[in-house]
């Protein structure tokens, strides 16, 4: 076998490898929006035969066999074969047992989860998350092999990236962000509220056309309604979902304007790259810097909300706001609320740093589960100063821990790092970006973040994509003084 074979039937192998991943993407979408209700316990022997197929795959010894013969003859081939590496390293060490049971398991934890939030009830959703964290826990012991679990489980998100160097991150960040809400809430001048109800089918009307100004490719995607707003898919088929609440349009607006920025990412990455290593994300939390640009710096900016402003009117006449700008001030009202995907810039952080702590502690086993609920309350009345009044609005907001998406959360925070590096050197690259988002026309900034980040998909390391579409390190720097200099000047402080 040449090296040049060894490379080609490694790659054709690994095309089948990413379909079938797609095929099981497609599967938890339809669960998510689609599914039966009844169906739930099937649908999870159905993940769980198809985690057993790709895991299967993941670990065949002909790969060990290929990698070693196979040779780099240019940079895309270097980082097929570096990511091939690094999943075949990581997944020969779970057996495939446990590979299946997870799969069986967070499926049907999914729906007993949404279950347990409608009806408000912790106790319900506790045994199953206790067992999602059982495993879990049994598989960072066998990635980590003697090293730190909860680093082990966030390698599957941000390669690279530990508890530590997350947590310096956080510590630098949270100084200036509790000192930047202190001055807000204290300010004697507070923006209006947006109050009112708006009808679910005119906000999706609404939602679709947001979509459209953001680039979304129709063609290649589609909108629907879940429990928790969430993107899939990638290369051809990339789909978005929102949920709706009537008192509050901002949230259906804003997750779907959210979900783009990730559905584009995956379009936008060279289709050369598809269903290889390469065509998709290379880390959360550069998918991450993707959706929080879309959705804060481009979305929530006073140029692209003066235009959401006048398609309001349009479509719902007098809502109770006097102009744009007070409409500015309404989209970006700083508050104490509950709900992470709710929350304002300001805020969104602290909701993330809870988070990291918690679940940081419960794979170390230094937090009970049956003790969660009541140790997310006494941090959310510390950090926020108001205490939860509902298991919904508490422990039970997330989809992700249902999931067993331990060591995603601090992701979020770091696409929010990444996506305040990028606006600054998309506003230097393109100066007049703000005179196209007042007339809803967000391609010249699309356009910009996908040919000097999107298209790469794979190709480079997180940290290194980054800063070789911003031309500078990243760091938490030009978010801080972002957040710093919006808020001080709409709070006029």
């Amino acid at each position: 076998m040449t090296e040049s074979t060894a490379y080609a039937e490694l790659m054709a192998y690994q095309r089948e490898t990413e379909a079938l991943a797609q095929v099981a993407g497609r599967l938890g979408w339809d669960q998510e929006t689609m599914m039966p209700r009844g169906a739930a316990e099937q649908r999870a022997e159905e993940m769980s035969a198809l985690e057993g197929v790709l895991h299967a795959r993941r670990t065949d010894p002909r790969i060990g066999a290929w990698l070693e013969a196979a040779d780099a003859v240019d940079a895309v081939a270097a980082a097929n074969l570096r990511h091939i590496r690094r999943s075949y390293a990581r997944q020969v060490k779970v057996p495939g047992a446990l590979a299946q049971e997870l799969a069986r398991v967070t499926s049907r934890a999914q729906g007993i989860w949404a279950e347990a939030r409608a009806s408000e009830d912790v106790a319900a959703f506790l045994p199953s998350l206790t067992e999602v964290i059982r495993l879990r826990r049994e598989e960072a012991a066998c990635l980590a092999q003697g090293g730190d679990l909860y680093d082990a489980l966030i390698d599957d998100y941000e390669p690279g990236a530990t508890a530590a160097s997350l947590g310096a991150m956080f510590e630098a960040m949270r100084p200036r962000l509790v000192a930047l809400r202190a001055a807000v809430l204290g300010a004697s001048h507070t923006p209006a509220k947006l109050e009112g109800q708006f009808g679910q089918e005119a906000q999706m009307r609404m939602a679709r056309d947001l979509a459209t100004a953001f680039g979304y490719d129709w063609t290649r995607g589609r909108l629907d309604l879940a429990v928790h707003p969430f993107s899939s898919g990638s290369g051809d088929d990339a789909r978005i979902t929102t949920r709706v609440v009537e008192r509050d349009p901002f949230n259906c607006f804003y997750s779907t304007i959210h979900e783009v920025g990730h559905a584009c990412y995956e379009l936008g990455i060279d289709p050369d790259h598809r269903l290889t290593p390469l065509g998709a994300g290379v880390s959360m939390g550069v998918h991450e810097s993707q959706s929080r640009i879309y959705e804060n710096q481009l979305g929530r900016g006073r140029a692209f909300t003066g235009w959401m402003f006048g398609q309001m009117v349009e479509r719902f006449g007098d809502f109770g706001i006097a102009d744009a700008d007070a409409f500015y001030g309404a989209v970006n009202r700083v508050q104490s609320g509950f709900i992470r995907t709710e929350a304002d810039e300001v805020h969104y952080n602290l909701h993330v740093m809870m988070r990291f702590d918690l679940e940081r502690a419960l794979i170390r086993g230094d937090l009970a589960v049956a003790d969660l609920e009541a140790a997310w309350n006494d941090r959310f009345k510390a950090d926020f100063g108001v205490a939860v009044p509902r298991p919904s609005q508490g422990m039970l907001q997330d989809v992700h821990w249902s999931c067993g998406l331990f060591g995603y959360f601090p992701t979020y925070s770091l696409g929010n790092v990444y996506a305040g590096c990028l606006n600054l050197a998309l506003r230097q690259a393109v100066p007049d970006v703000d005179a196209h988002l007042a007339r809803g026309d967000a391609r010249p900034a699309t356009d910009w973040l996908r040919e000097n980040l999107q298209r790469h998909g794979g190709l480079y390391e997180p940290r290194e994509v980054v800063r070789r579409a911003c031309g500078f390190e990243p760091s938490e720097g030009p978010l801080l003084d972002y957040l710093e200099a919006k808020f001080r000047a709409l709070y006029r402080l």
